[in-house]
């Protein structure tokens, strides 16, 4: 404990480290909490799983600790935004073991929780606040809550904030913060966008970079097979099957592309015999939580993920990363494969590569100046297939035989470049516009969080090849327009491959 009790920190945040078990620095921790004791904003270029909670959260609990003041009604001292709900539980609860021996008190909010819950216990006020941007301004919009108070105020994963649309609500959350604050600024990447976006809140800034985002974790070995994306189903199948009963799997992260893909991949799992969950947008917040809680534990296995909900799973004993669907950003490929080797662990990362996802694997390799080692198929794959159940099998024909007719199609945005599948509706034939079966039910659709960008929202944004959008629902995308007056969230960094196979000069997701 060394470091930190030299840095001067109060002792009950020490007695907390220690209760942790944390006695060496990380090193953005190392780089930052110096200088935001001595109350310095901060621009940190940073990845999740790099200890940046700990190095904003041990220096500000030290300041609020040392200058105690009653806490004023519907109001907070510090302000922690995060862009998915996940991640801002994952912080709260970090923040709330580190004020373990402090008399400060951390409430976090978002949806997907009934809102009047929420309003009434801010009514005393709190010291630390953790929120999702749309639950945040619907909070302020029912004057449940005012920032007028705020002393330090976090954004963090700048990028992800972007990506899912939230550039309208963040510039509504600056205009609200009192000028005097200390301000702390964390993105995985730092493009110009975002570059921008963070003038709107810091004011000469530290600025601390760990592990660039263009590089992969040195531990974690990267294998990709080439295949048919009718037979991605039974391959994973396989693998996973064999890992799990040999325990050379200790824990297993799924990526799909949409949350349809993500719940029938865990269908057709199912009628093989291996237990696996789904955490994505559709779900219910009870059932968010219950999968994140059953694979941390143990007692499930295999997580199946979008993109987007992945980003507030920090799980130890994450052995193997499956991309069962290759993501058509590269950097997104850097976050999922990040989520495996922490801690000194090794870990393995497998990716499933279609023949139209080829170019998307070019644009990884570019971008890691890794070349992933090709895995062939399994010699007797063929045989091992076809005595699994026929839904492990092979993945829907529909969705197959849609990809192989339209996959030149939607890589160019959609006929006529509309973006919209034929007859205006998804594989299902359900329309894109409404909303799925039981999004009603849990209350998540509600006109406030469309109004604010709600991260569930974002994460509508699809692949190029699923509709020509930029993801977000045609429907849905015009009702955002005439809402907030700006560019719907699917349109904000989301890199198009437009005909002959370059790129848009625009800028990356971040």
């Amino acid at each position: 404990m060394s470091y930190f009790s030299d840095l001067g920190l109060a002792e009950p945040i020490l007695r907390a480290l220690e209760t942790k078990g944390y006695a060496d620095p990380t090193p953005i921790q190392r780089q930052s909490i110096p200088a935001l004791l001595e109350g310095r904003d901060l621009l940190g270029i940073a990845q999740t799983g790099t200890g940046k909670t700990a190095a904003f959260s041990l220096p500000s609990l030290h300041r609020l600790a040392a200058d105690p003041q009653p806490r004023k009604s519907a109001s907070c001292r510090m302000l922690v935004l995060s862009p998915t709900r996940e991640l801002a539980a994952q912080i709260a609860e970090n923040m709330r073991g580190y004020a373990k021996y402090l008399n400060l008190s951390v409430q976090c909010i978002f949806g997907g929780i009934p809102v009047g819950k929420q309003a009434r216990a801010l009514v005393p006020g709190c010291d630390i606040l953790v929120a999702t941007p749309g639950r945040l301004l619907d909070l302020i919009d029912q004057r449940a809550l005012t920032l007028r108070h705020v002393e330090i105020f976090v954004l963090d994963e700048a990028d992800q904030m972007m990506d899912l649309g939230f550039i309208v609500p963040l510039k509504r959350v600056a205009a609200l913060l009192p000028k005097d604050r200390q301000s702390l600024f964390f993105s995985a990447t730092m493009p110009q966008s975002i570059a921008d976006l963070g003038k709107q809140f810091i004011s000469n800034p530290v600025r601390v970079e760990v592990a660039p985002q263009s590089t992969t974790a040195e531990r974690v070995e990267q294998y990709a097979t080439f295949i048919n994306q009718a037979e991605k189903q039974a391959l994973l199948t396989l693998k996973l099957r064999e890992g799990l009963g040999d325990n050379s799997i200790d824990r297993a992260l799924v990526f799909t592309r949409t949350k349809h893909g993500a719940d029938r991949v865990v269908r057709h799992l199912a009628t093989a015999g291996v237990a696996a969950a789904a955490i994505h947008g559709n779900k219910s917040q009870a059932q968010r939580t219950a999968a994140l809680q059953g694979f941390r534990s143990g007692s499930v296995r295999v997580l199946v993920a979008t993109d987007i909900a992945a980003r507030g799973i920090d799980v130890s004993g994450v052995s193997h990363v499956f991309n069962y669907e290759i993501p058509n950003v590269p950097e997104q490929y850097v976050h999922r494969i990040g989520r495996t080797a922490r801690a000194g662990a090794d870990g393995i990362a497998h990716s499933f590569v279609a023949p139209d996802e080829k170019p998307y694997l070019r644009d990884i390799e570019r971008l890691t100046r890794v070349k992933l080692a090709q895995l062939p198929l399994p010699e007797d794959f063929a045989k091992q297939a076809a005595r699994l159940p026929l839904p492990a099998r092979k993945t829907i024909e529909e969705d197959s035989g849609e990809r192989g007719r339209h996959g030149d199609q939607r890589r160019r945005g959609g006929a006529g470049g509309q973006g919209q599948p034929r007859g205006g509706q998804s594989r299902g034939g359900q329309s894109r516009g409404a909303p799925r079966q039981g999004e009603a039910r849990t209350g998540e659709v509600r006109h406030g969080e469309v109004r604010h960008g709600e991260a569930r929202h974002g994460e509508a944004r699809r692949d190029p090849r699923e509709a020509g959008t930029g993801g977000q629902p045609q429907r849905q995308r015009s009702r955002a327009d005439r809402m907030d007056g700006v560019r719907p969230a699917g349109d904000g960094g989301q890199r198009r491959r437009p005909q002959g196979g370059q790129r848009n000069a625009g800028g990356p997701r971040g």
